[in-house]
């Protein structure tokens, strides 16, 4: 083999080599699941987790694939007004004979938000979160399960106080930040996440759930994911979480909504 033969080898194997390594560093970090000994070792060090306690104490798993939505306002507005003589009675679940023999002053259904009942004062119908078409910008389309401002308008028609933020391509990475850690540090008011899953590197597509608590070291939030049957709750790098809230949905970007109490 010629000189020029072997250099050019040596510079083919020396580019094969550092290939991986850089697609290796090019990678995202890695989600970490919330029930692994690395997540427990986060949530018990993060600073900024006042959130958590109250979300873990009332949170339920989705019914279906398009009630991310539902289901995270149910459990923020349990969260909230746990305890509270006006929490709602969801009969719909109840089968004709279930209360057959019981006395005539035994209320069944447990006082509480549930994924069915709180769609009923949002802006759109059951069968439109499942997929019945919708007129938007004077076009007809299908616009399953609920985009950003759609999910906003349902928070407010119950009552809560909300702050949208469409992440758009000049929002800063900081003011992000600075956002959810701020209110996770504070007891009483939330952060929701709207994201798309494969750019986080989770399989599916549009999702809807609440954040729990803010790992300093790490720079990850905790997704408390309300279909843990698909992804399970899991710490999530915030420039991770960014990547994929920067997302079109139908008309705009996706985002987060700040909720507190009105």
């Amino acid at each position: 083999m010629s000189l020029l033969a072997r250099l050019a080898f040596a510079a083919l194997l020396a580019t094969a080599s550092i290939a991986p390594a850089l697609a290796r560093d090019d990678a995202p970090p890695p989600l970490v699941a919330f029930n692994s000994d690395e997540g427990i070792t986060r949530l018990a060090r993060a600073k900024a987790k006042l959130d958590f306690p109250g979300l873990a104490n009332q949170f339920e798993a989705q019914s279906n694939i398009a009630f991310c939505g539902p289901t995270t306002a149910a459990i923020v507005l349990n969260t909230m007004r746990s305890g509270s003589p006006e929490l709602p009675r969801d009969r719909s679940r109840l089968r004709p004979g279930d209360t057959l023999h019981l006395p005539g002053t035994v209320e069944l259904a447990v006082p509480r938000f549930t994924q069915d009942n709180v769609i009923d004062r949002g802006p759109k119908t059951r069968a439109q979160v499942l997929g019945e078409p919708i007129t938007i910008d004077g076009k007809t389309l299908r616009d399953a399960g609920y985009q950003l401002r759609q999910f906003d308008a349902l928070l407010r028609a119950h009552g809560l106080d909300t702050r949208l933020v469409v992440v758009d391509d000049t929002l800063p990475e900081q003011v992000i930040r600075a956002d959810m850690v701020d209110n996770l540090k504070r007891g009483g008011d939330y952060v929701i996440v709207n994201y798309r899953r494969r750019d986080v590197g989770q399989p599916g597509g549009g999702h809807i759930s609440p954040l729990g608590a803010y790992d300093e070291e790490t720079d990850s939030v905790l997704v408390m994911d309300v279909n843990p049957s698909s992804a399970g709750w899991v710490w999530m790098p915030i420039a991770t979480l960014i990547r994929g809230m920067r997302t079109l949905d139908t008309v705009e970007n996706r985002g987060y909504i700040l909720v507190q109490p009105r």
